[in-house]
């Protein structure tokens, strides 16, 4: 069957891929430190230089830092939404981008809340035609071509990966620790996102263009009844993928000494 269902237990492939390392890496640490000196930072590349380079890395670039390829993948992870149903890279493949996502992007205390459903080719082509029959029941009449169009767009994609949050691994940690019980919940969606956006840029990274969308919980019953959904599982977000078709638009970017302040450096 196309639809793929994954949970942190899922066995998983053997799938050898490039972007594994991209997946798992990780930021420098926090260099914030109380202080009353203050200065604004400004985007740029990040100077490195390797005192002690070894024979596997003397030929990179000496003033690259570690971090370069991660950031550049970071700045190549667009929303695209003129989507063809192909795909360079095997099912095996996706598969696996969204099974060590959810096994290495980290939640609090480790609860380990994301869920995630892969739907491609036909069952992908399915979850759009449900949101087509709810949108219908929902949206005037004179309005839903419009609203078909743009569903019609992200069914002409090859798949969709569903995000959820594990109501229980939520509970679990509110009854563990009651000091933070009203804390969980949005913890939850904040691993969740993390977990988007780790699938979303290693698909880029495997030349495919995607979009988030958010259906629910218009569309949330008819998901459970169409794949088997545990009630458990709250849906959260729709990453639509597939061959870019075009390109992304063009973004803009406030001032970022309006956005970070660095203190002690």
């Amino acid at each position: 069957m196309a639809s793929l269902l994954f949970n942190r237990s899922s066995p998983l492939l053997s799938t050898s891929l490039h972007i594994r390392a991209g997946i798992k890496a990780l930021l420098p640490p926090s260099i914030l430190s109380p202080s009353s000196h203050f200065r604004t930072f400004t985007s740029s590349p990040i100077p490195h230089t390797n005192t002690n380079p070894s024979p596997k890395t003397s030929t990179q670039n000496p003033t690259m830092a570690p971090s370069t390829a991660f950031l550049d993948a970071l700045k190549a992870r667009r929303s695209i939404y003129a989507l063809s149903k192909s795909s360079p890279i095997a099912d095996a493949a996706i598969q696996e981008i969204v099974s060590q996502a959810i096994l290495h992007t980290p939640s609090s205390f480790n609860s380990q809340s994301t869920r995630a459903i892969l739907l491609v080719k036909g069952e992908h082509d399915k979850l759009w035609d449900i949101a087509k029959e709810v949108l219908k029941g929902i949206v005037p009449a004179d309005q839903y071509a419009a609203t078909e169009a743009r569903l019609s767009g992200f069914q002409a994609g090859y798949g969709t990966v569903l995000f959820f949050t594990s109501r229980s691994a939520v509970q679990k940690m509110q009854d563990a620790f009651a000091i933070y019980a009203d804390r969980f919940p949005g913890w939850a969606l904040q691993s969740n996102g993390m977990t988007q956006l780790a699938v979303w840029t290693a698909l880029e990274l495997e030349g495919l263009g995607a979009n988030l969308q958010h259906y629910n919980p218009l569309i949330d019953q008819k998901v459970q009844a169409a794949w088997g959904v545990d009630e458990d599982w709250e849906l959260n977000a729709q990453l639509v993928f597939g061959k870019p078709e075009g390109a992304a638009g063009e973004k803009a970017f406030q001032p970022i000494e309006e956005r970070l302040k660095v203190f002690g450096a």
